[in-house]
């Protein structure tokens, strides 16, 4: 497949690597000098940006973590003035406080940029129509593909998420070619284009999808590339870094990181050390050209390894293998993260319920259902079912502007649910990927 742009994602090696090392000086030099948290940072870990003399010095430079953006609400991380913002993202945190991710002018123009080589790696280009079956709003994902595909000269139709059937009408009658979205969504349309008499392999003109915003196996890949009749691309990115940013290459052997917008590292998550090629470790980004909100060696959670040699496609920069799980507890589902320490804070705020509840995640079909169990306390359980009605219609309504995504509760007696005596186990996962 041609590239977006030849001169930069086909540099030679040692090229690419000089460019990322004047990056990275820039970078560490700016943040030390206008960056309070990052100053900070770095005096707490005795190191100074004129200790930065090789690229692999990046590993002197202290760890960011999702803890920082929280601590840091709303924008207290932020370097650029608020007159210099173009949008805000917002995600949901971990403890009720969500992380906010500010953009300039620039930052969206790199964020176009990267996926516009991703998709064109793939033969997205003009000529063909891309549904973009992400949420829209706060949720980076949708917005992320929507810009990309433009960039490329790809007509854009913004469908977001849910209104199934018609999804899959205007798929047929606007003769999309491919589709960005998650894996789970994709074989939903599948089975509901089904019960339509729609067969997407046969009936439309769908060929891609690039795939993401959730875990997946090579084992869906191949079930729903043989299904469905397209080619199914892994997507990757999170919203601190700006969103979805990086896809395999027609190849499939791994996900191109384009280094000259981001350094990657490979560490151990319980040493910190960074480890080599083809070992799995977690996965650590340094922004290299953010303005708005840099990020340097930031902790994203994601196990995974740095694939070994040059991609056949011709493209020099790092790939990453898929994404293997998390060092945290952190849920996916239906492409939102869900940690239970949200569940737990929400909880929390209503006096009704008890301080023990259970997460039971399951897979109805090719979507994913999220069903929280919730004690009710001793003082407010009854056998009155509207009062327990009241009780659960408020735990809802609770969970869901939380977490922003709809949970099913049940509530059960006090006593209940299962004790441990070690840690433990708020969570049961029975999806099969």
């Amino acid at each position: 497949m041609a590239s977006w742009n030849p001169r930069t994602e086909e540099m030679p090696l040692d090229e690419l690597r000089r460019l990322q090392f004047k990056l990275l000086k820039s970078l560490v030099y700016r943040l030390y000098s206008f960056n309070e948290f990052y100053r900070r940072r770095m005096k707490e870990h005795q190191v100074h940006p004129d200790d930065i003399r090789t690229l692999e010095d990046v590993a002197k430079l202290p760890f960011m973590y999702k803890s920082d953006l929280r601590d840091g609400y709303p924008d207290k991380i932020f370097t650029a003035e608020r007159n210099e913002l173009v949008r805000y993202h917002v995600s949901s945190g971990t403890t009720g406080k969500p992380t906010v991710v500010g953009y300039t002018e620039r930052d969206i123009e790199n964020w176009s940029e990267s996926l516009a080589r991703a998709f064109s790696s793939c033969g997205l280009g003009r000529g063909d129509v891309m549904q973009v079956s992400y949420g829209y709003g706060l949720f980076t994902g949708g917005l992320g593909a929507h810009y990309g595909a433009e960039r490329v000269g790809a007509t854009v139709l913004p469908t977001s998420v849910g209104n199934t059937e018609r999804q899959i009408e205007l798929m047929q009658d606007l003769h999309v070619t491919a589709i960005a979205c998650t894996p789970s969504y994709l074989l939903h349309m599948g089975e509901v284009a089904e019960k339509m008499g729609i067969s997407i392999k046969n009936d439309t003109d769908l060929r891609m999808g690039f795939l993401g915003a959730e875990p997946w196996s090579e084992q869906m890949r191949g079930r729903i590339e043989d299904w469905l009749g397209i080619r199914a691309y892994d997507i990757y990115g999170t919203s601190e870094l700006s969103g979805p940013m990086f896809t395999e290459c027609a190849e499939q052997q791994g996900i191109h990181i384009w280094g000259d917008l981001a350094l990657i590292e490979i560490i151990d998550p319980a040493t910190g050390e960074v480890l080599g090629p083809g070992e799995q470790g977690e996965l650590t980004i340094t922004m290299l050209q953010k303005e708005a909100l840099p990020m340097v060696r930031y902790r994203i959670g994601d196990l995974t390894a740095i694939e070994e040699g040059t991609c056949a496609c011709g493209r020099t920069h790092p790939r990453i293998g898929r994404i293997r799980g998390r060092v945290d507890d952190m849920l996916i589902v239906r492409g939102i993260n869900v940690f239970p320490s949200q569940v737990e804070h929400a909880l929390l705020e209503i006096p009704e319920v008890g301080r023990h509840f259970q997460i039971v995640v399951d897979r109805k079909g090719a979507l994913d259902s999220m069903l929280v169990r919730v004690e009710v306390s001793e003082e407010a359980f009854s056998d009155k079912i509207t009062e327990l009605m009241v009780i659960k219609k408020a735990v809802e309504h609770r969970l869901r502007s939380s977490l922003n995504v709809g949970v099913d509760v049940e509530l059960v007696e006090p006593g209940t649910l299962p004790r441990f005596e070690g840690k433990s186990k708020k969570v049961v996962d029975r999806r099969s990927l």
